[in-house]
């Protein structure tokens, strides 16, 4: 057994084929007939023979460490998985023209079978859809007979349970674009502003976690409410002529899809704007609260980590940290302990990895080295 660098085993057979043996030749201009005498004939000169010099170098045609890493003959491994966007929003608008054509052409052809006023059939529909889908229940259009009773049924559990989670998906994909944007845009003027003694970046990203602070989400969360509470107010006092009380009361319980039905849209332009206004207005509101229940979950987490990182280490702790059972923390032993005291991983993290670690390490040695990863290739 030979010992290749960074002190780790190979295998002759394996080292053989890495390193070779060359010669340095030997100068024409130091060899003189004085010099090439019979090594078997005595004499001083066989004293200032030299024997060639032996230099270690690298093999050309032994493989790099990226070339066998690639070199896997196996099955392939498994990418990084990752959303793909644009699939998404594909799906869910498609889903959507789906979902709301189905709808309006059963609402169309039994009108008579739902009661409320009417100002156009293709509006009345995609309203009542709309307002279906999104939970309100103004009450303004209600169905009558059975099967519309049942149709109503079926129509809302596929709206509520399907069709409102890919645009959730497509909500959160917009608002992380925008973070994204601004968080670039941060990046690039952020080591101009800090040359100037100021940086807005310090106050709007978390640099540790690399996302924009908590604080700030819930801020623009809270902006986007107001801005559809705002737009419904306007829309509402214009196309439906109510006075501002009305507007904004009716805007409030529209885009939290409270719909008392005292008040709701009447008028062809007002259901028209409804239609739009509150499929996008009711998911930004979820999404902005969504955000008040994050910023409180994770401002708890930071005095959890707090209090981890701060309180001193007892006896207890060393025993429980202790999993090798050797009287002493190592690094890593106290890295997980603090880890799962944090609530970041738990048992069953820990098992999988150690799990996936045996599987790399198959002479149980404790450590995962290069013979290994070349065995586990040919498998």
């Amino acid at each position: 057994m030979e010992i290749g660098l960074e002190g780790e085993p190979f295998l002759p057979s394996r080292l053989e084929p890495i390193l070779e043996v060359e010669e340095e030749p030997i100068p024409e201009s130091a060899i003189s007939n004085h010099d090439i005498q019979d090594p078997c004939a005595p004499g001083p000169s066989a004293a200032h023979f030299s024997p060639p010099r032996k230099t270690i170098h690298r093999c050309k045609t032994a493989p790099a460490l990226t070339a066998m890493r690639d070199s896997k003959s196996g099955p392939a491994r498994l990418s990084k998985p990752s959303s793909d966007s644009s699939s998404i929003i594909r799906q869910a608008f498609f889903l959507l023209f789906l979902y709301l054509t189905l709808g309006v052409v059963i609402y169309s052809f039994n009108r008579d079978n739902f009661s409320g006023f009417e100002t156009h059939a293709v509006v009345d529909a995609l309203y009542f859809c709309i307002v279906t889908m999104c939970t309100i229940g103004y009450g303004d259009i209600a169905p009558l007979t059975p099967a519309t009773k049942v149709f109503a049924c079926v129509f809302v559990l596929v709206g509520f349970g399907f069709i409102d989670i890919l645009l959730s998906g497509v909500v959160n994909y917009v608002l992380d674009l925008q973070e994204n944007m601004i968080l670039t845009s941060i990046q690039v003027g952020g080591a101009a502003a800090a040359d100037r003694g100021f940086s807005a970046r310090n106050y709007i990203v978390d640099v540790e976690k690399g996302r924009m602070r908590i604080r700030l989400k819930v801020g623009l969360a809270l902006g986007v409410v107001v801005l559809c509470i705002g737009t419904g107010t306007m829309m509402l006092y214009f196309l439906e002529n109510l006075d501002w009380i009305d507007s904004v009361y009716l805007s409030v319980m529209s885009v939290t899809t409270v719909g008392y039905g005292d008040k709701a849209f009447k008028t062809l332009p007002g259901r028209l704007f409804a239609a739009i206004w509150l499929l996008f207005s009711t998911l930004a509101v979820a999404r902005a609260f969504l955000y008040l229940a994050e910023a409180r979950i994770d401002k708890r987490h930071r005095r959890i980590t707090k209090w981890v990182l701060h309180r001193e280490i007892t006896v207890e702790d060393l025993l429980a940290a202790d999993v090798n059972h050797n009287g002493f923390i190592s690094k890593s032993e106290y890295v997980i302990y603090k880890l799962k005291e944090m609530g970041k991983i738990g048992e069953n993290d820990i098992l999988q990895i150690c799990n996936q670690f045996n599987k790399l390490d198959p002479n149980n040695s404790g450590k995962i080295t290069l013979p290994d990863l070349l065995e586990n290739y040919r498998l």
